[in-house]
């Protein structure tokens, strides 16, 4: 009797943690100016599936209309916009996209959110990869400066030092210097997004798969050589901090002034906020990275994009970028948005069980003979003196009731007899 594959259920103590990791995601969030919203689970189905999502659409889980039969089914089988109206919300951005476009006159000018919410794509279950699990997300509409990206990577880096897991880092590109690099190398434009597949796989097959992989697709060819030369050049191991000089060594001569004076106040301003708040930022200044081939997969992004590392892993806990072009989609004119999403399942995993545990949580174990009025009584006394309580009859077998009850986070005991006084109460803790 298993959940259906990639779904799971969670045990009081896996709740519970759970639940504790959210709140500490949400009150730093909150501290740093963002405000919750809640939107369905489900969109209309051309709004998911409008060609904003990237890959995602294909993903996914529609909603079969209401009131098909067997024959009507049959016949739109190759038709999947004829059989749904209705889909599971595959991301939390086309929803707040949606959501803003609806409720704009209401918002103000600049508007900070936060998503923290369950989503559901039709992924092959594997390790790490399930088809229902929750995005933490926040976002910026309304602000096209770099104060918005700026205020959502201190806040992202905050919170991961609020959780225990501080040296976090953030690698950080720009869509427009991906752009302007492939058009500076000569590839043409029509093949820019199969280029963009391919450099994404360069921490994986390296400087001479990449090159091989893309002349198999029949990629321009003296465009191939030129990145390919640009790739193997020689490279000194000089220290740079982020900054100016940092991001044009890692590129070609000429990249856009503007665009690599966006990441540098971003990087001053994070950096300043690090500062602020009493974080030791160490010889580098500020904990962002410039890579020129960071791509991030979703077609939506138009500017800078970003990912969450910690030295613990080696996969990313997080990442965003921005997409100013999706809101006017459903607007009918363009406002700057940039998001921020962390990797809450990746999160849960790495924080140790119990280290996250706070306050008091009492287990009463009471003898058979004790009247309910009574138990119920001296639960609530405990209630009110701010315990969490769970009220046990004594078994024989009392190490294996208090190792259950260890096991589901509770951190002390004290055992009731009929006629107790609940000042005589002895608390003892959970080894």
């Amino acid at each position: 009797m298993n959940p259906p594959r990639g779904m799971r259920d969670f045990l009081p103590a896996d709740k519970a943690r759970r639940e504790r990791v959210l709140a500490v995601i949400r009150g730093r969030y909150r501290a740093h100016g963002f405000d919750e919203i809640e939107t369905p689970v489900v969109e209309d189905y051309d709004r998911l599936h409008a060609g904003i999502g990237g890959d995602n659409e294909k993903l996914a889980f529609n909603v079969l209309k209401r009131g098909l039969d067997a024959d009507a089914i049959r016949a739109s089988a190759d038709d999947p916009a004829a059989l749904s109206d209705l889909g599971l919300r595959y991301d939390l951005t086309v929803p707040l996209a949606r959501f803003y476009a609806t409720h704009r006159a209401e918002l103000p000018t600049v508007f900070r959110a936060i998503q923290m919410a369950p989503v559901w794509r039709a992924e092959r279950p594997q390790k790490g990869r399930y088809r229902q699990f929750v995005q933490c997300d926040i976002d910026i509409i309304g602000d096209a400066s770099a104060r918005a990206e700026a205020e959502l990577l201190a806040a992202s880096l905050d919170t991961l030092d609020a959780l225990g897991l501080e040296g976090g880092s953030i690698r950080i590109n720009d869509r427009r210097l991906l752009d302007w690099m492939l058009s500076h190398f000569g590839f043409a434009e029509e093949e820019r997004p199969g280029v963009l597949i391919t450099i994404d796989k360069l921490d994986k097959i390296g400087p001479e798969g990449v090159a091989r992989e893309l002349r198999e697709r029949g990629t321009t060819a003296t465009a191939v050589d030129a990145f390919e030369a640009f790739l193997r050049r020689p490279q000194t191991l000089e220290f740079r901090p982020f900054g100016d000089g940092q991001i044009r060594k890692a590129l070609p001569e000429g990249a856009p002034d503007d665009v690599v004076a966006h990441l540098v106040a971003i990087g001053d301003a994070v950096g300043a906020s690090r500062q602020a708040a009493g974080v030791e930022v160490g010889l580098g200044g500020v904990p962002l990275r410039f890579d020129p081939f960071l791509v991030r997969g979703m077609g939506y992004y138009t500017g800078t994009i970003f990912e969450l590392a910690h030295p613990s892993v080696d996969y990313s806990l997080g990442g965003g970028g921005r997409y100013d072009g999706m809101i006017g989609r459903f607007l009918g004119q363009d406002v700057p948005a940039v998001g921020f999403s962390i990797g809450f399942e990746r999160i849960v995993d790495l924080l140790d069980q119990h280290a996250d545990a706070t306050g008091s949580a009492v287990v009463l174990v009471h003898d058979r003979d004790v009247p309910v009025a009574e138990l119920v009584r001296h639960k609530a006394a405990l209630v009110a003196q701010g315990a969490r309580v769970r009220l046990e009859q004594r078994t024989k077998n009392l190490k294996a009731l208090l190792e259950r009850a260890a096991a589901d986070g509770y951190t002390s005991f004290a055992t009731l007899s009929a006629g107790q006084d609940v000042t005589a109460l002895e608390l003892k803790p959970l080894a």
